[in-house]
């Protein structure tokens, strides 16, 4: 098997999502349970499981601990998404694995029961990868949701986190922030300690209301407690706790993501006898790098690269612009997906743009094609044009931006690292 034909069986047939645990536990059988050789932490929410891994992962690295973590989607490099101590997997050692999962599925179709979808293939082989490579912990960022995640097939993890619960994917977990939050509070099991920052009333209604019938703690981290020190382009500082935190990931966001983690290397610490200094904790914050978001890619103007796609993350985007930005004149290279909410994106954001560039992720079926946004946008903001590539969205935002005006692209994942490359490319015509 080739890395190309690794991926393409690990990406399996595009279809529906199976949201149920009952194909992903018979492959597991089949390659004889992994998962039960593990200790997890436990990621869900709509926005910042990413950050907060990095942050958990890289102080428990920082601490002697080997750690695994997965997460996604994929952004720049693939196999990103199955990490040991921050490295990425070998090319080698991903086929290999692949071609295990694959001999695996084809003993379960004789069988008569349906290959995993690929997001649980990619989950089994994370599981398969970090207990043959023998970690002491895995961080499992949940993908959609939380209760029906092909993740939450692990045992009841030390620390069930929670990351900032929003309306997002309600076709799938409903439509109020309290029925996405019974789902995503059910990756809580009998034996952890849950672990959140102040939610919405609803969502912490329910984490707590999981808590008492499971019988599990409910640790809270206060980020409105928090007191923000300096804010520079590369540099957070707040005091929490008397502990005074320091961050190089940008964005306002990340005082409430840095707190989640903080006090889950807490619970660790106490409740679950890892070995890891407050200092260790601290430094493992500082150092921790996580790409793509709120990142800036290019100065004068200042090019920022960011996934924020759907309306919890588009205020949380608008909050660190106006505190990292405010009176700066703004240009807006926007390519969303069709199923997200993206009007009300449009409502929080487009409003503070000089000049808005819409594009069509390319590639892919979800895609909302650059016209259509743009229609979006214009009933509110008529500053708008539609690209037929990213290649020229990229050119007509740096041909719209003075040298003092900041350039900001958002509304998928997806786009990230293809804009960051042409970004780069075009700086290099420039020298």
């Amino acid at each position: 098997m080739t890395l190309e034909e690794a991926k393409q069986f690990l990406d399996g047939e595009k279809g529906p999502y199976h949201l149920a645990l009952d194909r992903i536990a018979v492959l597991l059988e089949e390659i004889g349970h992994p998962e039960k050789e593990l200790k997890y932490v436990h990621i869900a929410g709509t926005n910042g499981k990413g950050s907060i891994l990095a942050y958990i992962s890289t102080a428990l690295t920082g601490a002697g601990y080997k750690v695994g973590r997965f997460s996604s989607p994929v952004v720049y490099t693939y196999g990103e998404q199955f990490q040991i101590d921050g490295e990425n997997i070998p090319a080698e050692l991903l086929t290999a694995l692949a071609e295990e999962l694959k001999a695996g599925t084809e003993r379960m179709e004789k069988r008569g029961i349906p290959a995993p979808s690929g997001f649980e293939r990619e989950v089994c082989l994370a599981l398969l990868y970090f207990a043959r490579e023998k970690c002491d912990i895995a961080v499992m960022e949940c993908g959609m949701g939380g209760e029906t995640d092909a993740t939450n097939i692990i045992p009841s993890p030390m620390a069930a986190v929670f990351a900032s619960i929003s309306l997002d994917h309600s076709t799938y977990l409903g439509g109020t922030v309290a029925e996405i939050a019974r789902i995503k509070s059910g990756i809580i099991k009998p034996g952890c300690t849950a672990v959140t920052s102040v939610q919405d009333p609803e969502a912490e209604k329910v984490i707590a209301e999981k808590c008492g019938m499971e019988g599990c703690p409910l640790v809270i981290g206060r980020q409105d407690t928090a007191k923000v020190i300096s804010i520079t382009s590369d540099t957070l500082e707040f005091i929490y706790k008397d502990m005074s935190v320091r961050v190089h990931l940008p964005g306002i966001c990340q005082v409430e993501n840095a707190i989640i983690a903080l006090e889950t290397l807490k619970v660790l610490q106490k409740d679950w006898g890892i070995r890891i200094t407050d200092e260790q904790i601290l430094e493992g914050l500082e150092k921790t790098v996580w790409k793509g978001r709120f990142a800036r890619v290019a100065k004068d103007p200042d090019f920022i690269v960011d996934g924020a796609h759907n309306p919890g993350a588009a205020r949380e985007l608008r909050r660190s612009i106006e505190t990292y930005y405010p009176g700066r004149r703004l240009i807006f290279l926007m390519g969303m997906f069709a199923d997200k909410d993206y009007d009300e994106v449009i409502r929080t954001l487009a409003p503070l743009a000089a000049q808005i560039f819409t594009v069509e992720t390319p590639d892919n079926p979800r895609a909302l094609p650059a016209r259509e946004l743009a229609a979006a946008v214009s009933k509110v903001n008529p500053n708008v044009s539609a690209c037929n590539s990213l290649s020229e969205g990229v050119r007509a935002a740096f041909a719209a931006a003075g040298r003092e005006d900041v350039i900001l692209s958002f509304g998928s994942l997806s786009n990230i690292a293809a804009v960051t490359r042409l970004v780069q490319e075009m700086e290099a015509e420039k020298n």
